[in-house]
């Protein structure tokens, strides 16, 4: 079967890489992909917003299954323009992409539905929060409603930070704001937790904590993360049990009664506090880099696990993963997440020798004439799986050391919740 992927980050390149092990895929087309991608699949220059052209595309090369790996096609309804059509793809329809379209949705299914969450306020004009926020006790956390591309949060510890925050939301700074959600601020331990559903199975897909901020300790700005490590230190049967229960179920469940279809993955951020799960949001697609991270690990062919979701099969299909830690760095550019320079060449990375428990997904990366230059803020991602934590870590950084590229940063210290050192 030819396969379609649409994005150009490290967790398409990871999506590729595996769908590239599988005898099942004949072709893989991504639209745009990446430099890494470029190795073992037909990028294509494509928009693939433009659904039709993207259609046609597919139509032409015989395309039967497209894998939407972020999150704006989903919203702006991929799923639903090919629904009538014989081309299959694995992801959640538009209604269902609201959980991570629109936060005040989701506030409202938890509501709705006794979810754990954050206590929250919905405000409806720039006054109205304003007035609020006068009688608030801080911390505080505050968020712009649609898709900002992580970036619409805001952690404010006093009144003057919330002031700026609100403004600049309603101001346009993430697209027009109708309303804004202010959420009291849960104190605890992140971790994500991922599921595949078909509609109306779903399973297990692996835990991870993401380690977002620039700097060593968890310090410094917010970024799109810059490493990881699976699997999750803070998992058990008993929290296990409780996220299910609680939170994911729950939230399935009022997806199918408002009449929407997920199909796909489904990411669970959550925050746990003495033992207990609270939601923080909700993804529609796989995170990154948790993508590059969980993905090694799985044992089973994961086009038979897309193809089942999109059959809605999904109960007759085993997800097996190894028994093996992962830990993923992520390789910067100088600058980011604020400015940064592209189009520097990235020398000598096809010299790096590689062990079978290591790969390098490609994210902000571009092909051209003088060869591999960078053309994004995250750069490249490097995954090693081994027994043990501080071996990963320890793989992973010295094959950082050998590529050797001067315009790169990364932190030294992913996993360190994990590692003793």
């Amino acid at each position: 079967m030819n396969v379609g992927i649409i994005g150009s980050g490290g967790r398409e390149h990871a999506i590729c890489y595996m769908l590239n092990k599988s005898k099942k895929v004949s072709k893989i087309f991504c639209f745009p992909g990446n430099a890494g991608t470029d190795l073992i699949a037909q990028n294509v220059s494509l928009d693939p917003d433009n659904f039709y052209k993207l259609e046609k595309y597919c139509m032409e090369k015989n395309i039967k299954m497209l894998v939407v790996g972020p999150e704006k096609p989903l919203v702006n309804g991929i799923v639903d323009h090919f629904n009538d059509k014989s081309i299959k793809v694995f992801g959640p329809d538009k209604l269902s992409s609201k959980l991570e379209g629109s936060k005040i949705f989701t506030k409202k299914i938890c509501q709705e539905n006794n979810i754990p969450t954050s206590k929250f306020k919905i405000c409806d004009s720039l006054n109205e929060t304003l007035d609020y926020l006068k009688n608030s006790y801080f911390p505080l956390v505050i968020k712009a409603d649609g898709l900002a591309s992580g970036k619409g949060v805001y952690i404010c510890k006093n009144f003057d930070e919330a002031k700026t925050a609100t403004e600049e939301i309603f101001k346009g700074k993430f697209g027009v704001a109708e309303q804004i959600l202010i959420e009291e601020f849960l104190d605890g331990e992140e971790m994500s937790y991922f599921i595949v559903t078909d509609g109306k199975n779903y399973k297990f897909f692996g835990s991870a904590q993401d380690h977002k901020r620039i700097g060593e300790g968890d310090t410094g700005k917010n970024t799109g993360g810059m490493g990881c490590y699976s699997p999750s230190r803070l998992l058990n049967e008993k929290l296990e049990l409780k996220i299910k229960k609680r939170i994911i179920e729950p939230t399935l469940n009022a997806i199918n009664e408002y009449g929407g279809v997920y199909k796909g993955f489904l990411y669970v951020g959550l925050m746990i506090k003495d033992g207990e799960p609270f939601l923080i949001e909700f993804n529609v697609r796989m995170g990154d880099p948790e993508c590059q991270t969980i993905l090694p690990t799985v044992k089973t062919d994961l086009m038979d696990i897309f193809k089942s979701c999109c059959e809605g099969k999904l109960n007759e299909t085993k997800i097996s993963f190894f028994e093996s830690k992962s830990i993923c760095i992520v390789l910067c550019s100088k600058g980011y997440p604020e400015k940064f320079e592209k189009n520097i060449q990235i020398k000598d990375l096809d010299q790096l020798k590689l062990l079978e428990n290591q790969n390098i997904f490609h994210a902000g990366t571009l092909k051209t004439k003088v060869g591999i230059v960078s053309n994004g803020g995250r750069v490249l991602n490097f995954v090693s799986t081994t027994d043990d934590f501080s071996k990963c870590r320890i793989e992973v950084i010295s094959l950082i050391k050998k590529l050797n590229w001067k315009n790169g940063y990364f932190r030294r210290d992913i996993g360190h919740k994990v590692i003793k050192i």
